[in-house]
């Protein structure tokens, strides 16, 4: 369409309001990207594994562009297979397996009811977003049929129709902005913490399978040694995955014990950013009614 100005499809007034609308959306992507790029490097610099990993440095002071390969089908398919499987298993061990460990299983059960909350609010908050752009894109339909009315009204109306169409286009762009800072603050805030909880039931569920490989290690320590066959190749088994069910307990304490640190963290400054840019768009929303009103009243 912006192609189309100078062919007299679109009048030069039209031309620039779609111009404008386009680089506002450019913008709030930007912003939206740019924002979740700079919480998800946040996270890697602050967890104390991540910030001293070289090739993490290396990523952050590479200057040239990064080329990265896409999955292909297959890589594409066995992970979708990968992701079946890991569900059976999940529901496997949820149903058979009970942890040891009751921090463990009090964990396991917030974070699976948390993770479905967490779903639901992120829908709803998806919803009430695209109300809030349609209420915006409304906001157009009627500012460009009061600028086709006052175009076959006489002058005394058409002045007030354009100035009172002028005005919807300034309230629309409030509007846009605030469903952009809603998007941006709330909903994406929402996103990233459903993934992020989803993370750490995966984590747990590794550990839980440790707990299995653990416990059938001890099964076949004991049937190895009332057989009295292949006892040292078992007690090797054993220790290892003793090691690796305690080494993975710990990791995962201090894990868990980070994440709720930092979503707290998190969601809190969310929602501090986002109920100070709604006062500041209910504000501007405000002046630009007593404004239109002024200006009709002097008419």
């Amino acid at each position: 369409k912006l192609g189309e100005a100078d062919s007299g499809v679109l009048t030069k007034e039209e031309y620039t309001k779609v111009k404008q609308e386009l680089e506002a959306e450019y913008l709030a992507i930007f912003k939206k990207t740019v924002a979740q790029h700079e919480v998800f490097l946040q996270r890697l610099a602050s967890h104390p594994a991540m910030k001293n990993d070289r090739n993490f440095h290396v990523f952050l002071e590479f200057e040239s562009e990064l080329n990265v390969r896409g999955k292909n089908k297959k890589e594409k398919l066995v992970g979708m297979f990968s992701t079946f499987q890991k569900t059976g298993d999940e529901l496997l061990l949820g149903s058979t397996q009970k942890d040891v460990d009751e921090f463990f299983e009090q964990e396991k059960n917030f974070l699976l009811a948390y993770n479905q909350q967490l779903r639901e609010v992120s829908v709803k908050s998806m919803k009430v977003n695209s109300a809030q752009k349609c209420l915006a894109d409304n906001y157009i339909k009627l500012s460009s049929s009061l600028l086709n009315i006052a175009s076959v009204e006489g002058p005394g109306l058409e002045s007030f129709l354009t100035k009172l169409s002028d005005s919807l286009e300034k309230i629309r762009r409030c509007e846009s902005r605030l469903a952009a800072d809603q998007d941006l603050k709330l909903t994406d805030c929402l996103k990233y913490h459903c993934l992020d909880t989803a993370a750490a039931k995966d984590l747990l569920f590794r550990r839980l399978r440790c707990l299995a490989n653990y416990e059938k290690a001890n099964k076949e320590l004991d049937l190895a040694r009332t057989r009295n066959k292949d006892v040292a190749a078992a007690e090797n088994r054993q220790s290892e995955a003793c090691k690796a069910f305690e080494r993975l307990s710990t990791t995962a304490r201090a894990e868990l014990a980070m994440q709720k640190k930092g979503r707290v963290e998190h969601v809190r400054r969310n929602l501090e950013q986002l109920v100070e840019l709604e006062v500041k768009h209910g504000k501007a929303h405000s002046q630009l009614l007593r404004q239109a009103i002024c200006d009709i009243k002097e008419m």
